[in-house]
């Protein structure tokens, strides 16, 4: 499907997810919390569904192909382990949880019929609930082969094919996860727009950023990231998932030194 202009892909999507966000904020004030809350165990079920599908990349061909057997579980571990430790130095998840308090006050000042919920204004509560729909919609958003590929794809001027199948996937998560995190799921719009985006320039002017290995490196890691996010969507244990976010940038890099020292 050609898009007409470079970016289009991403422009779809980010409707798709304002469209979706808004719409589950109007729904989820007509629902029950006991229904909220059995709501966001599926959607916890769901997202450990959908790291899992993305966690098998770490079993690609092409990945095993480029750094042996054995090598993409270390590279992945490797991410993980030394993302985590530098994101909790630089205390991301913190840095994050103020972000995004800052900017929940200020949409409960200027709009507060946005605030949605009793836990909105400045509490903690309110903070956490902000700060989790944003970072678990972002990462769900950002996250995998179809945000990647997409984006180099439009910016190749290869069309926009995979983005539209993955904005109607976005739209309904993000009604659905909207309904039970409100406005922190509507600015995770500006993540896709961001972290599409710059993909789709550096597709137009760099042409293929990232090999089929590094690709999988980087979903694998999202997808075990993903398993995190899940576990705190059912309450089973709060992980720090913001602290772990340098692993994105450090699997591909890893890959790259594995693969130079071949």
């Amino acid at each position: 499907m050609d898009g007409g202009f470079v970016g289009a892909g991403t422009a779809i999507n980010v409707a798709t997810v304002v469209i979706g966000s808004l719409l589950g904020m109007v729904v989820g004030h007509r629902i029950p919390e006991r229904t909220r809350s059995v709501g966001t165990d599926g959607l916890g079920l769901v997202t450990l569904l959908m790291a899992g599908l993305s966690a098998l990349e770490i079993t690609s061909p092409s990945l095993t192909a480029a750094l042996g057997s054995g090598v993409p579980v270390l590279v992945v571990l490797f991410s993980l382990v030394v993302g985590g430790m530098l994101g909790s130095g630089w205390r991301i998840d913190d840095r994050l949880e103020g972000l995004a308090g800052t900017v929940q006050r200020l949409v409960a000042r200027r709009s507060p019929a946005l605030a949605d919920g009793p836990d909105a204004g400045d509490t903690h509560a309110g903070r956490e609930r902000f700060v989790e729909g944003w970072l678990t919609a972002s990462l769900l958003f950002c996250v995998g082969p179809l945000t990647i590929l997409g984006s180099l794809n439009d910016g190749l001027g290869r069309g926009i094919d995979q983005l539209v199948l993955k904005s109607v996937l976005d739209g309904f998560a993000s009604l659905a996860f909207a309904s039970s995190f409100g406005v922190g799921v509507l600015f995770s719009a500006v993540s896709v727009a961001v972290v599409q985006g710059s993909l789709t320039l550096l597709g137009l002017v760099l042409g293929s950023v990232l090999p089929e290995p590094h690709i999988a490196a980087l979903t694998a890691t999202g997808g075990l990231m993903l398993v995190g996010i899940g576990l705190r969507l059912m309450r089973v244990r709060e992980i720090p998932v913001g602290d772990l976010l340098p692993a994105l940038v450090l699997a591909p890099l890893l890959t790259q030194a594995v693969v130079l020292l071949r």
